[in-house]
């Protein structure tokens, strides 16, 4: 068997199910981005899709429900200076195409804008970061239930005291093709899956919740025994530790985060801050200090698109650009944002690999894909040591922070009290309070221990939703404010 190159292998797999059943091939694209050509742009766009998801979830013993659904459409795009105009619709065809492509060519009276050239056609070479697979088809959906069932099963039998099991079980088959004013044409093919599981214990009247899960882009085998036992035992551990916590005290104090999924603190306090929409504007609190100090010496923070089979990961942005790995903070000096096409045009730099949309009816806009901390020197167990009297947090749920300011506040679903470097008992209600940027500086010890997320965020921002990854190692912060219920 002959296989292709993994670029051209998307490609084909891109035009079978979004252009060839529909009547329409690379000339009938050529022929929409030329009609938006007519006019002045500074840049144009068609992005096709096609996206089959299944989501199946257990509650009380059983299966209860399973979904199915196919979405398809297409996205037309013409950037003008700082303005976009945008057309979408479901009905892939010629007539759609140039109707749409004839609409947002109006943007084009902004006197100020270049004429886009039409580019040599070029195939966007890319990487092979994940399998090109359908995971939907990895498992049948007699396989699929009884998954299920084994994780009800195996939470039940952890301890009496789980009286509530929930998991969920979903996997998508996402193909998107991107079509360029300048030539490129961009195909990718992202498997993705996750489970979830979600326990409620009980002792002596008092109900606490734990949960866990994971995925990434390949298919439903890598939720084998071993990692279905994995997951069962985090959220049963945390739903019993819970159960003994204790009021969180609060005020000031040294706040030590553990490594993985805590890093979406990292995320929401200065990865959006870093995005290139908001320091183009000057909303960021890291607005125009490329190449000034900006956190602690030793914090070195990635965007890194590029990770084999991460959730974030995307072997070409949603504009066709190649993702990168992206130093954003090297040793405490700000190094640079990330950026999608308008915004590297519009600030004079190179698009980093950030476009992205959560769908062909969305626009692109600068986002995050794998965002962590690289680790430092100190062992784990040294730095709780450390702690005189302060809070050590190792999971987190909820969070918010304000992008012009910097101020974040986040809920840790899973902290301890530690005074004299002991870890005195899991406490319940901490809130933790500050300022990114702020934040950042007083970082005084990094952990050895970098780890990833196992695979569960997604990220909103103006009302559209993409996967993401998060991570970092274990992390002293002095001074942080903790809003407690002691």
């Amino acid at each position: 068997m002959i296989s292709r190159e993994p670029t051209l292998e998307r490609l084909a797999i891109a035009r079978d199910l979004l252009l060839t059943p529909f009547g329409l091939d690379e000339s009938h694209l050529t022929r929409a981005l030329a009609e938006i050509r007519a006019h002045r742009v500074d840049d144009a766009d068609l992005y096709f899709q096609y996206t089959r998801s299944e989501g199946w979830s257990l509650e009380e013993g059983i299966v209860k429900t399973g979904s199915f659904s196919i979405d398809q459409g297409v996205g037309v795009r013409a950037v003008s200076g700082e303005k976009t105009a945008f057309a979408y619709s479901d009905d892939i065809s010629e007539a759609s195409l140039l109707d749409a492509a004839h609409t947002v060519r109006t943007i084009s009276s902004a006197a100020k804008s270049m004429r886009v050239k039409a580019g040599t056609p070029k195939i966007a070479s890319a990487r092979s970061l994940y399998p090109g697979m359908d995971p939907i088809a990895t498992l049948d959906s007699t396989a699929k239930v009884k998954l299920l069932e084994t994780v009800e099963q195996l939470a039940r039998a952890r301890d009496p005291r789980v009286v509530q099991v929930m998991a969920g079980l979903a996997g998508e088959y996402d193909v998107v093709m991107v079509a360029r004013a300048d030539g490129t044409l961009a195909a990718d093919v992202r498997p993705l899956v996750r489970l979830s599981v979600t326990v409620i214990a009980e002792q002596s009247g008092r109900r606490e919740m734990g949960s866990s899960g994971g995925g990434g882009r390949f298919g439903l085998a890598y939720f084998d025994t071993a990692r279905i036992h994995q997951y069962v035992d985090e959220a049963v551990d945390a739903a019993l530790t819970n159960l003994e916590s204790r009021p969180a005290p609060a005020g000031e104090m040294t706040v030590v985060l553990g490594p993985g999924w805590p890093g979406v603190l990292l995320h929401e306090a200065i990865g959006h801050g870093l995005e290139g929409d908001f320091n183009r504007k000057g909303s960021s609190a890291f607005s125009g200090r490329i190449g000034q100090r900006v956190a602690a010496k030793g914090v070195t923070v990635l965007d890194d698109g590029t990770l084999a089979d991460r959730r974030g990961s995307l072997n070409v942005d949603d504009e066709g650009n190649a993702s990168q790995r992206n130093v954003l903070i090297e040793d405490g000096i700000l190094k640079g944002y990330m950026q999608d096409a308008m915004n590297a045009r519009l600030m004079k730099v190179r698009p980093t690999g950030n476009g992205r949309r959560e769908s062909y009816a969305h626009i692109p806009m600068p986002r995050m894909t794998n965002t962590y901390m690289l680790g430092g020197d100190k062992t784990p167990e040294e730095i709780v040591a450390s702690i005189k009297k302060g809070l050590y947090a190792t999971n987190f749920g909820g969070g918010q922070v304000d992008i012009t300011s910097g101020k974040f506040v986040f809920s840790a679903s899973e902290a301890y009290w530690v005074e004299n470097g002991k870890i005195l008992y899991p406490v319940k209600g901490a809130t933790i309070v500050g300022n990114g940027p702020d934040a950042l500086t007083r970082v005084t010890m990094i952990g050895n221990d970098m780890q990833l997320d196992s695979g569960v965020g997604t990220c909103g921002k103006e009302g559209q939703s993409v996967p993401v990854g998060v991570g970092q190692p274990t992390l002293r912060i002095d001074g942080l404010t903790v809003g407690g219920t002691a």
